[in-house]
């Protein structure tokens, strides 16, 4: 699978992040970060919002050693909702794709789900639904965890030591 390259591009296709292998999972998050996130994009004119009506963001994790921006790297803008956060979320400021969140302690990215191609495998979990937003019923169709899950934190895990502990940046993004 490894030789299996992918393309994630932004709306107006000035972006382009190219991806090599498999991902380690697909899911859904519900956690307060995300959702804050998602409202202040909501809140700006044309922004291209990952929140779910549910209040869920669907994405796609890949290890970071295998994302590289092959076009478009100075298109890149930088958003945290904190000037310390360690998490970073990465638009695109041709066309205001949000593109990608970057944990920059950790090993993966954090692709956004309308990114990448149509014919991605269906997310497996949900996590943090204990934060969804009041009111709202999951369906029981993938695991709903209340928090991170034991199988979420192993395919990390997984991942990680297959890069032998690296933890690199993703080539070509500021």
């Amino acid at each position: 699978m490894m030789n299996k390259l992918i393309l994630a591009s932004c709306r107006c296709g000035e972006i382009e992040l190219q991806i090599a292998g498999t991902p380690i999972l697909r899911g859904i998050c519900y956690c307060s970060s995300c959702q804050e996130a998602g409202r202040l994009d909501q809140a700006r004119h044309g922004v291209d919002c990952v929140l779910a009506e549910d209040g869920g963001t669907d994405y796609v994790l890949y290890r970071k050693d295998r994302v590289r921006c092959v076009k478009g790297h100075e298109l890149f803008e930088e958003r945290r909702l904190k000037p310390s956060s360690p998490t970073r979320r990465m638009y695109a400021h041709c066309c205001e794709t949000a593109m990608f969140l970057d944990f920059t302690k950790g090993h993966w990215l954090t692709i956004y789900r309308d990114r990448l191609p149509s014919d991605m495998p269906p997310a497996t979990m949900r996590i943090m639904t204990a934060k969804r937003p009041k009111g709202v019923i999951l369906p029981d169709d993938i695991p709903n965890y209340p928090g991170y899950s034991v199988k979420f934190i192993l395919k990390l895990l997984f991942a990680w030591m297959a890069m032998g502990f690296r933890r690199p940046t993703v080539e070509g993004v500021p």
